[in-house]
């Protein structure tokens, strides 16, 4: 059992892997997102001199004020989003990201991410600004399919906008989870349930995830010393996508698809990539964690080349077109 994980009901995915990947651990390390405070934890008992700990949500400090006086000034906690991390610190030796929602939220009704709780249809990470409530109940219904087609890969999203619009007012996840399972067939044993996809895509927009990975992930080009390290661990294929194509693009390694399109400008590599493939979780991390099914981590070295911005379109972010949404 890792440190992390015997002082927390909440284990930490791919943590083992993350902290193998990035070995020899020392320096300066910020988790961008911090949570329940695993990462930083184990980052911090496998050799860092100090984390930057940065989480948007309120929350996450509350929860941590019962432990973290015990690591000194080893913490340095920012109450922030990801994609401004190079304000936070700079000339860092590791940036890690544990990408998607944390255990915490999920697990408060009150914070409205879970179909499986009722409560405040919210999803606000920073519990500031639009709420999942405020989109269903506002937005048209063009934009909503695109939302839960683009961002939740959800075939069903026109039928599904429609009947949150004819069901408005929604303030509550119980309310939207059933418009949903009405607009679908009942999972069958195995299958996840008729909301997933679409309460993926709903807290996907409210809290901006796409936008913030890719602004993330070039923060952490330009915060990151010659040899510090990104490690970021996704939970879904889109995201996942957005790394391995950022990690391509910004190391050199963007072959053309078309041998007949102009020769791509070459560029001075930014990262290092050792591992091509990303990292799952093994059998028993499986058994103990199912939440890790999906998880993939991918780990580069930052070269000594000037940092630089990539067109998130690049990267196979999603970008809305309104009225393009599924069936």
């Amino acid at each position: 059992m890792t440190a992390a994980a015997a002082t927390s009901p909440h284990i930490p995915v791919l943590i083992g892997p993350l902290i193998e990947a990035v070995r020899p651990v020392s320096g300066v390390w910020l988790d961008g997102t911090f949570g329940n405070g695993g990462y930083t934890r184990e980052l911090l008992a496998a050799g860092a001199d100090k984390v930057i700990a940065v989480d948007r949500d309120p929350l996450a400090f509350e929860m941590a004020s019962g432990w973290a006086d015990d690591y000194g000034d080893r913490i340095a906690m920012v109450e922030g989003v990801f994609s401004k991390l190079d304000d936070y610190g700079d000339d860092l030796d590791g940036v890690g990201l544990d990408l998607g929602v944390s255990s915490m939220q999920l697990d408060l009704a009150e914070r409205g991410f879970s179909f499986m709780r009722d409560g405040p249809l919210d999803m606000r990470m920073s519990q500031s600004g639009t709420s999942a409530a405020d989109l269903c109940n506002d937005a048209d219904e063009g934009e909503l399919a695109d939302i839960i087609y683009l961002y939740g890969e959800e075939r069903a999203s026109r039928r599904i906008a429609k009947a949150i619009v004819a069901a408005r007012p929604l303030t509550t996840t119980g309310q939207l989870a059933k418009v949903v399972e009405s607009c679908l067939p009942r999972a069958k044993p195995g299958q996840s349930h008729p909301a997933t996809r679409t309460f993926q895509a709903l807290r996907i927009a409210v809290n901006n995830e796409y936008g913030e990975l890719a602004a993330g992930l070039m923060a952490a080009e330009r915060a990151l010393k010659p040899g510090g390290q990104l490690a970021v661990v996704t939970f879904h294929s889109v995201e996942d996508r957005m790394v391995k194509r950022f990690f391509q693009a910004r190391s050199g390694n963007t072959a053309n698809a078309n041998r007949y399109a102009p020769e791509t400008a070459q560029i001075t590599p930014a990262w290092r990539v050792e591992k091509r493939k990303a990292i799952g979780p093994d059998e028993a991390e499986l058994a103990a964690n199912p939440r890790s099914r999906s998880a993939k981590l991918r780990v580069a070295i930052r070269t000594d080349a000037p940092a630089a911005d990539i067109d998130p379109a690049a990267l196979g972010m999603p970008m809305k077109k309104t009225g393009k949404g599924g069936r």
